[in-house]
């Protein structure tokens, strides 16, 4: 009986949705097409899912509107606006004019279904059914991908978080064409989906990132995040204790997404030093893993580790096809500086400025990482909170100064050790030539003496 009512329901719906089309701005005519697009969830409807990001974006006022949903989270920039069932919106489309209907059915037995219609001259059905759908279809995806919240997740456990980290590619403190070039390198790799499957190559692309600690790996990832709207899964190898719980866990992740390995130097010293009675996963292990199953069976995977003694890994971490950029991140440079000082200090241009020289020079005779300066940016003085731009410089000259003589130190005491060895080497010597020297005198004598008594 719940069966009949929900069919004699649905057929009211329906001719009700049509009749409110006759007396709508558009109605429609005997020579229209229209396509019935349903909600789905095993698998979803991309085109559904498509109209529900693209339609909100177009002008939603029309004479026909009587009512929009609008709403906003506390993290959201702007109103997000939806649509209610019943309502119609009109699009163009290379001179075609289309209108959507959005219609929501509830049942008695409290299914709720849900669909767009889509209506159009039939003359047009070929450019619509191929051109226009793509057309919303890639648009929608570009909408999502700028509305995206990134999340930064844990490989060992369910738990995730939104990934909030400000750093981008204009505020992180490196060489201008260092930065332009991982740029291009991340871009291309996304756009070329067509060129890895012609190649037979899975679509993965991997990054080693190595230098001292606070040179700016941490804020690179995240800027490569920010940059591509990819979420950032963490993988901690020290929870490890299998290849297949290794396999497990990084089956899990997903498409579009950065794997990130930290310090995969002291991680494989770690594996190393277990004991040998202990189940434990291997690095050939997880290379073979990122060789097959992982490497095939998800797209626009993007993996980093991250090392401070790129000396130390085991050369088949680093093959091509595991590897395939390098990047070294080192101590700040002039270039970086000058970000850091326009992020901090607000200024743009430091050329100009009386102290650039000498910091230019302080730099570049200095190791100093940006972890380091931007933490003495940080610090005001404690008298004078409003401290300017000029004597937070003078400042960090100072700064500069004292890291150059404590970088200078070893240096000293190492050429004063030299120095003592060279004057201990220089008093053996002397020591052995003297002896020598006398040892000749005293054979000399012996000699004298023995021929004057031959005589």
């Amino acid at each position: 009986m719940i069966f009949i009512v929900e069919q004699l329901m649905l057929f009211i719906s329906t001719a009700l949705s049509y009749l409110s089309t006759l007396f709508s701005p558009h109605p429609r005519q005997c020579h229209d097409l229209t396509l019935i697009i349903h909600q789905t969830n095993a698998p979803p409807n991309q085109v559904y899912e498509a109209a529900q990001i693209y339609l909100p974006t177009i002008d939603l006022i029309n004479p026909s509107t009587r009512t929009i949903q609008v709403s906003k989270t506390p993290r959201q920039e702007t109103v997000k606006v939806a649509i209610n069932s019943g309502e119609q919106i009109a699009d163009t489309f290379e001179d075609i004019n289309l209108n959507w209907l959005y219609v929501v059915q509830t049942f008695p037995s409290g299914q709720v279904t849900r669909r767009f219609e889509l209506n159009f001259h039939k003359k047009h059905k070929d450019k619509v059914l191929t051109s226009y759908l793509r057309h919303v279809v890639t648009r929608a995806e570009a909408i999502k991908k700028e509305e995206k919240i990134l999340k930064l997740r844990s490989v060992n456990s369910p738990s995730r978080v939104d990934l909030e980290h400000p750093a981008t590619f204009e505020t992180i403190a490196m060489e201008p064409d260092l930065k332009t070039k991982i740029v291009k390198d991340l871009d291309r790799f996304v756009r070329r989906r067509e060129f890895y499957k012609k190649v037979g190559k899975a679509w993965k692309r991997g990054y080693l990132l190595y230098g001292p600690p606070g040179t700016g790996k941490s804020s690179l990832i995240a800027a490569m995040a920010n940059h591509l709207k990819f979420d950032v899964y963490e993988l901690e190898l020290d929870g490890i204790c299998s290849d297949s719980q290794l396999k497990r866990v990084l089956l899990s992740t997903k498409n579009r997404s950065i794997l990130v390995i930290e310090d995969i130097d002291c991680t494989v010293r770690d594996m190393q030093n277990r004991k040998s009675e202990q189940p434990t996963f291997t690095l050939s292990g997880l290379l073979n893993f990122m060789d097959g199953l992982w490497s095939s069976c998800g797209d626009e995977r993007i993996i980093v580790f991250t090392t401070n003694h790129k000396d130390r890994l085991d050369p088949a971490l680093l093959r091509p096809g595991r590897i395939d950029v390098h990047i070294y991140m080192g101590y700040c440079t002039p270039s970086g500086f000058k970000v850091l000082a326009s992020n901090y200090l607000g200024i743009p241009d430091l050329d100009g400025h009386s102290l650039y020289g000498e910091i230019v020079g302080l730099l570049e005779s200095t190791k100093v990482t940006p972890a380091e300066i931007c933490e003495e940016l940080l610090k005001t003085n404690d008298e004078d909170d409003d401290e300017d731009a000029d004597a937070l410089l003078e400042r960090l000259v100072d700064f500069f100064k004292l890291k150059k003589l404590e970088g200078d130190k070893p240096e000293i005491e190492e050429a004063k050790k030299q120095k003592m060895d060279v004057d201990v080497n220089n008093i053996n010597i002397f020591k052995r030539e003297t002896e020598e020297e006398r040892r000749q005198e005293i054979n000399v004598k012996v000699n004298d003496d023995i021929e004057n008594k031959r005589w």
